[in-house]
């Protein structure tokens, strides 16, 4: 098991390798000045949107999941921040899209810079990790399908956040006290 736990956090450090930490820098800076931030993603890529945006709301941002009950509209001056490992997932896509129309600046994360997404977005964070359609030049990956682009996923985001909660002065302190207080 051990060589197995080795061989993905080298897969992913492989991943992490070859991003441009400035890149990351530079959506922690437009989410910094965003007065709400939405997120999309479906599957586990959604998984990974939501856990972003728990995230940002520790760190004092007002943000959204697209699809909540409680989520308000979209307005002008909003970033939605698109996830989709292929670039394509129709929902991701088009609610990309509508957003751009309402004048919101899109924000995509995602492998495929030639993808729907990446073409629609204002700006696409690329992840060079393995999905779950194995495209031509694609990292390699043991684990199956998207996963690897899921944890690198993971670990971009919480990257941002740390860039986000520096340039917003937001200790830990300060997050834990926007953490639930209705756990055990």
């Amino acid at each position: 098991m051990e060589n197995t736990m080795k061989k993905i956090l080298a897969e992913i450090a492989g991943v992490m390798d070859k991003m441009n930490e400035q890149d990351v820098e530079d959506v922690a800076n437009r989410l910094e000045k965003a007065p709400r931030i939405f997120v999309i993603g479906e599957g586990r890529s959604g998984l990974m949107a939501r856990a972003f945006a728990m995230r940002l709301m520790h760190l004092g941002a007002v943000s959204y999941v697209i699809g909540e009950t409680i989520t308000p509209s979209i307005a002008k001056g909003d970033v939605l921040v698109a996830i989709s490992g292929s670039g394509r997932t129709h929902h991701v896509v088009w609610t990309a899209a509508k957003a751009k129309e309402e004048g919101v600046f899109v924000q995509a994360l995602t492998t495929n810079p030639d993808g729907d997404l990446a073409k629609t977005a204002d700006a696409a964070l690329i992840v060079p990790a393995a999905t779950k359609f194995r495209r031509e030049g694609e990292a390699p990956s043991i684990q199956p399908l998207g996963s690897l682009f899921d944890q690198s996923a993971h670990i971009v985001f919480d990257a941002i956040c740390l860039k986000y909660a520096e340039a917003k002065k937001i200790s830990q302190q300060a997050a834990f006290q926007k953490h639930s207080n209705l756990e055990s």
